[in-house]
């Protein structure tokens, strides 16, 4: 790769032909400010907030998309591009609906970021902004449009994922987002999967919160209220209070659950386990018996919604295992209340998950019902402040039994390419016996797409995993072209899997466009697998005595009727 010398500031930096100013000065340290750019999203250079001077060029350029050149010198602080960035910012909170203080991103907003670095007036060219309606019929993401900024990275996000139900509409000073025909998101083909959330800026897009429901519940006598945290949350929750990326708060983390109140707080990685115990032998039956292959994995609410929408031909390819999230809620409203005496209406059961998705998935019909609320990362950390509870001081604390300890293959579900492991760790082991290897490492890392051949049982099965829908979609049609040929297939809706849901904490973009956040929050599950106890899931004693006293067997009828669902196909809008 040829290189290209240039100045930043006077500071000589080496960078490739062909990249741009803004990568150049990253590699150099130096801080470009952007608001419409996020790496591997979207770079369009429309927002005009990383304007620099360089030599050669007429005028200010956008350092996101202006290319190197050799000789090059380039000022990213001259009082011309301070003055530029300043009117920018202005000219936004102009038409920006200012409800900071009770904005979900106040304190972490890339625009209020801005205006005070820049020293903004927020009232230079006074306050015009249209009052839109907010557009809150999803069951988990809410659009206010008062507070868009037209960066559009929620619409790059949406295409990216290859769903594309947002989009500009209209001309000029009328120009905002919005669906096909002015339908509510809820009428879309959007899947929930929460990108454009985590891509928007500012406060525009939002999951619809539960957090209130919960509280309430928390304080209702009548109610027992139970608490369960999906694989990833560990990884990720510590972010919302100042943590380095990839820190894993587990302990911190049900401490502070215990702290919200009279509380039980369990741990959803043992349904994780539950979920490969169902979905090894269903593998296993599939293959003995010519069943439906490649076997899809179901565990991704965003990636089943996908399917129902765009490729309802794949629906029996579908494990017809339930979500963790879903077992859990159906194991303790029927096994756990038994146990104890409890009765299923009175139990109030929250599940703390990664994804936006999941919020919907609750209120599927097929499922049951048995979840009452389920709140994101994000929310949880909102409960922990509210309660006033010293995240960072506080002592360490253990899940609640009977659901305390669980296999460090339940752990990586929350990692792309973790459900896929799982599945062969117990699968090779019913069909061959303990002589085959625990860690499954060609499947993992973060890229788009990968593909291994593994032996099990004494013959060979191709494998493939993809993360992000678009990539989902690529080995889809590949598939159906006859170009790939697999027994099994795991699809995660969001790009690097669950760490990287809808429903994670918001990063501020230096770190986003800087660091690689999926594999450092991936980092943390595996060295926790690695130190796990058991690191298989059909290893887990409360697993194993759910079957003893509740299920009876994997594929049996109880276990069917609890642990398992149909899907149906959806209109495509």
């Amino acid at each position: 790769m040829s290189m290209v010398n240039l100045k930043i500031n006077g500071i000589p930096v080496q960078a490739e032909a062909g990249s741009t100013i803004l990568q150049a000065a990253e590699k150099a340290n130096i801080r470009i400010p952007t608001l419409c750019y996020l790496k591997d999203v979207q770079c369009v250079g429309s927002c005009r907030m990383c304007l620099v001077e360089a030599t050669g060029a007429r005028g200010l350029v956008a350092a996101c998309v202006y290319p190197v050149s050799e000789g090059m010198e380039v000022f990213t602080n001259t009082p011309k591009v301070r003055k530029s960035r300043k009117t920018t910012v202005e000219l936004i909170l102009s038409t920006h609906k200012k409800k900071c203080l009770s904005c979900v991103r106040s304190m972490n907003c890339e625009l209020q970021k801005l205006a005070l670095e820049y020293n903004a007036d927020e009232d230079r060219f006074g306050t015009d902004y249209a009052a839109k309606p907010i557009d809150d019929l999803s069951e988990s993401v809410v659009r206010d449009n008062s507070k868009c900024v037209m960066c559009t990275r929620c619409v790059a996000a949406c295409e990216h994922q290859t769903v594309g139900v947002i989009g500009p509409k209209n001309r000029g000073y009328a120009k905002e987002i919005g669906s096909p025909y002015d339908m509510p998101l809820a009428h879309t083909s959007c899947v929930n999967c929460g990108q454009c959330i985590v891509a928007c800026p500012v406060g525009a897009l939002y999951e619809k919160s539960s957090v209130a429901d919960v509280w309430g519940a928390i304080v209702d006598p009548a109610k027992q209220v139970v608490f369960f945290t999906a694989p990833s949350i560990k990884a990720t929750l510590g972010e919302a209070f100042g943590f380095p990326v990839g820190s894993n708060v587990e302990g911190k983390m049900v401490a502070a659950i215990k702290q919200l109140g009279n509380v039980k707080c369990f741990n959803m990685d043992i349904t994780a386990d539950l979920t490969i115990m169902e979905e090894a032998h269903e593998l296993i039956q599939r293959l003995m018996t010519g069943g439906t292959i490649p076997m899809f994995t179901s565990c991704c609410p965003g990636w089943v919604k996908f399917a129902e929408h765009y490729y309802p031909e794949l629906l029996p390819n579908l494990s017809t295992c339930k979500s963790p999230q879903e077992m859990f809620s159906a194991v303790l409203k029927t096994y756990y209340c038994q146990k104890n005496g409890i009765a299923p209406e009175n139990l109030y059961v929250v599940s703390v998950i990664p994804c936006t998705a999941k919020k919907f998935e609750i209120r599927r019909e097929e499922l049951g019902g048995y979840t009452d609320a389920a709140i994101t990362t994000r929310e949880l950390a909102r409960m922990i402040k509210e309660a006033g509870v010293d995240f960072a001081n506080i002592p360490e604390a253990e899940y609640d039994m009977p659901f305390g300890e669980a296999s460090g293959a339940g752990v990586i579900f929350g990692a792309t390419g973790g459900v896929m492991e799982a599945a062969l760790r117990t699968a090779s082991r019913l069909l061959g016996g303990e002589g085959h290897p625990i860690e499954f490492k060609e499947i993992r890392g973060t890229q788009g797409i990968k593909e291994a051949e593994y032996n099990v049982g004494g013959g060979k099965i191709n494998v493939a995993v993809a993360n992000g829908l678009g990539n989902a979609r690529k080995v889809i049609e590949q598939i159906k072209s006859g170009e790939k040929n697999y027994a099994f297939v795991e699809i995660m809706a969001c790009p690097g899997g669950c760490v990287n849901g809808g429903g994670q904490p918001y990063v501020r973009d230096e770190v986003r466009n800087s660091v690689d956040l999926k594999a450092l929050r991936a980092s943390a599950l595996y060295k926790q697998d690695e130190n796990s106890k058991y690191r298989c899931s059909h290893e887990t004693p409360a697993v194993n005595v759910l079957y003893k006293e509740f299920l009876v067997k994997p594929l049996g009828q109880k276990a069917h009727a609890l642990l398992h669902t149909t899907y149906h196909q959806r209109d495509k809008y």
